[in-house]
C-alpha cells in the first residue's frame, strides 16, 4: 500500500475567536499520530465551518478524524449525528480523546448509538412540550406565536427578517467551497442555465433563482467579485453547447466523452445537427474546440 493511501489520523482543533489558539489542542493531537491538523476559528454553535467542511468532503476511506473534546467539533448531538453520517458514507471514522467515542470499536460504535437515542428522545420530549405549551396557551385564550409577528409591528418583522437573512448567510458559507469555484470559472462569460447545469451534474439541486440569489449575497457581503453578476453575452446555439460540454468535463476530470454523451442526453440536449442521440465524437469535437478557445485546459479533458 502506498503511503498516499495508508490510513491517517486527521486532527481537528477549533478555538472560538482569532485571539485563541489551537496550539494545546495540538499538542494532544500530535501525541496520538495526528500528522495532518486541520484548524478552524469559529463558534461552536454555528454550522458554517469552512474548514470542517472541506476535511469532511475530502478524508478518504480508512482515515479517522480526531478531536480533543467532543465540543471541539459539535454543540449538539445532531449536529453530531450529522459529521458521523457523513464519515460513514465515505468510509471514514471518528474519535474523541476524552470522550468514549471511536467509531472504530465496538465500545465506540455502542455509545454513539446511545446518543443517537439520547437525541431523539429529546426530539421527542421538545415536541411534547411544545404541543402542551401551545394547548394549555388555547384554553386560556392566547395564541400561539409571537405577538409581534402577528400584530406585524416594524420592530418585530426587521428583527425576523434578520434572523432569517442570518441563517440563509450561514447556510450559504457553509456549501459555497462546493460550487462558488465553479461559477467563478464558468461566470459571467456563460449563462446561469449552463452552470446550473453543470452543478447539478453532481447531484445538486440548484434553480437558476436560487443560484443567483446566493451569488448576489456573497457580492453584497464581500465574498465574491461583483462581475459574476455581469449580462452574460450572446452566444449562438453550438457555442452554448461547446460551453456546457466544457462545463461538464471541467467539473469532473474523470468523464470520459462517453459519459458526456450520456449526460447531454440526460439533459434532452440536442446535438449540433438537432438530434437527440449525442455520439462520442460529437463531444470530442466541442471539447476540442474548447481546447483552441482557451475555454477548457487539456488536462481536464475528457477521454475516450
Amino acid at each position: 500500500m502506498s503511503k498516499s493511501h495508508q490510513r491517517r489520523l486527521i486532527g481537528y482543533a477549533r478555538v472560538s475567536t482569532d485571539e485563541q489558539a489551537t496550539e494545546a489542542q495540538e499538542i494532544e493531537l500530535r501525541a496520538v499520530g495526528c500528522d495532518t491538523i486541520v484548524r478552524e476559528h469559529g463558534s461552536g454553535a454555528s454550522r458554517a465551518r469552512p474548514a470542517l467542511t472541506k476535511l469532511l468532503r475530502e478524508i478518504a476511506a480508512g482515515d479517522t478524524l480526531v478531536v480533543v473534546r467532543l465540543d471541539r467539533l459539535v454543540r449538539s448531538v445532531s449536529h453530531l449525528l450529522d459529521v458521523i453520517e457523513d464519515l460513514s458514507a465515505k468510509g471514514a471514522h471518528f474519535r474523541s480523546l476524552r470522550d468514549p467515542i471511536d467509531t472504530s470499536t465496538p465500545q465506540g460504535m455502542f455509545s454513539l448509538q446511545v446518543l443517537g437515542a439520547v437525541a431523539q428522545l429529546e426530539r421527542a420530549l421538545i415536541s411534547e412540550r411544545t404541543k402542551a405549551g401551545i394547548a394549555a396557551a388555547r384554553e386560556k385564550g392566547k395564541l400561539p406565536g409571537n405577538p409581534g409577528m402577528r400584530d406585524r409591528r416594524p420592530d418585530a418583522l426587521a428583527k425576523t427578517a434578520a434572523a432569517r437573512q442570518a441563517a440563509y448567510g450561514t447556510s450559504v458559507q457553509a456549501t459555497m467551497n462546493d460550487w462558488l469555484p465553479t461559477v467563478r470559472r464558468m461566470r459571467p462569460d456563460h449563462p446561469w442555465d449552463d452552470i446550473v447545469r453543470v452543478l447539478n451534474q453532481k447531484g445538486a439541486r440548484w434553480t437558476e433563482a436560487r443560484l443567483r440569489r446566493a451569488v448576489r449575497w456573497l457580492v453584497r457581503e464581500h465574498l465574491a467579485d461583483a462581475s459574476l453578476l455581469k449580462k452574460s453575452p450572446p452566444r449562438l446555439p453550438e457555442d452554448r453547447l461547446m460551453t456546457l460540454v466544457a462545463g461538464i468535463a471541467a467539473s469532473n476530470p474523470e468523464h470520459s466523452v462517453r459519459d458526456i454523451a450520456v449526460q447531454l442526453e440526460r439533459l434532452h440536449e440536442r446535438t449540433p445537427r438537432g438530434g437527440s442521440k449525442w455520439s462520442p465524437s460529437s463531444v470530442k469535437n466541442l471539447l476540442d474546440r474548447a481546447q483552441r478557445v482557451g475555454l477548457l485546459v487539456r488536462e481536464s479533458s475528457a477521454t475516450a
